[in-house]
């Protein structure tokens, strides 16, 4: 491994999906010192966990929940200002099965070629394919990920550019970070992956997905998981804010007419399943951030204590 990469892990709450994610870097060829642990602000015992268990690791607090981007903002310039080559961000909900797969990625890392990430496959069923690297859309929710929910095979397994990789386990060199800077912290949570490999792409930098590796995901343990109101609230709100970014009148186009024009018979169809409630939030989301609303911590407080509104 290149003494020059180092790994970010964000938590909030994550209990003890973190100590497998750490072990997982360790054996990976990650010693504690090149982890960076960037706590949001949890109240489960989780950080004192770690810091009584992986002692040597770089331990950062934050004393509210900052949002993904801007957790891993902190551990990100921690790592760059340490001289670090390459970053790998990790979610604290990932773990890698394969001990050649960092040494992959890294060989990837050539030339015009900025981002990399493995395929992404169910932790609880490894024979499915949670991610392998993603394509923009601008139809419903902004992208496309590669393979969702679908039985992995050689398909998935090899070496191509695409539109982006997902943030839960992503390598990134240097100069990437220096020539565009971190990530867009007004995302708080979702879709902060793809901003950063569209401004990389934009920069001239290429992202491309090295399908023979994997890693495995928990998916979206830290909200709540699958077709539920928070994540989709926040994945409305985000759609929004990304589109004031890198919308053209053509993609503003095809999400109100994919995305918003659709909500109603995605609605009817979402109460038949008993999940209407979820289906409501990401209207509510797109309203909210055609209103210049943004996702905070404390809207995440509010529906862990059963408020929605």
């Amino acid at each position: 491994m290149s003494s020059g990469t180092w790994a970010v892990v964000v938590n909030w709450n994550g209990g003890e999906d973190n100590h497998a994610c750490i072990r997982s870097l360790n054996e990976l060829g990650f010693p504690q010192e090149d982890i960076v642990f960037v706590d949001n602000g949890s109240t489960d015992g989780s950080v004192e966990a770690i810091e009584r268990d992986f002692p040597r690791l770089h331990l950062l607090r934050n004393t509210t929940n900052q949002g993904f981007a801007k957790g891993c903002n902190r551990g990100i310039a921690h790592a760059l200002k340490r001289e670090a080559d390459a970053v790998f961000l990790v979610n604290n909900d990932v773990t890698f099965p394969e001990r050649g797969m960092l040494a992959r990625l890294e060989d990837a890392l050539e030339g015009e070629i900025g981002i990399v990430g493995p395929r992404v496959l169910y932790a609880r069923d490894p024979t499915m394919v949670w991610c392998a690297g993603g394509r923009l859309t601008y139809r419903q929710n902004l992208s496309r990920m590669i393979g969702h929910c679908k039985k992995d095979g050689p398909s998935f397994q090899i070496t191509r550019d695409v539109d982006y990789v997902p943030g839960c386990a992503m390598l990134v060199r240097r100069d990437v970070f220096e020539r565009i800077g971190l990530f867009q912290e007004h995302f708080f949570a979702y879709h902060e992956d793809l901003d950063l490999c569209v401004r990389a792409t934009a920069a001239g930098f290429r992202v491309r997905l090295i399908g023979e590796v994997a890693a495995h995901h928990d998916a979206h343990a830290s909200t709540g998981g699958g077709y539920n109101a928070r994540r989709k609230y926040m994945m409305a709100v985000n759609t929004v804010w990304f589109l004031r970014s890198h919308g053209t009148p053509a993609r503003w186009f095809l999400f109100w007419v994919f995305d918003v024009a659709t909500l109603p018979l995605v609605w009817a169809y979402r109460v038949l399943q008993g999940d209407g409630a979820a289906a409501l939030a990401k209207a509510k989301g797109t309203l909210d951030g055609l209103r210049g609303k943004r996702v905070t911590g404390e809207l995440l407080d509010r529906w862990r204590e059963g408020e929605t509104s």
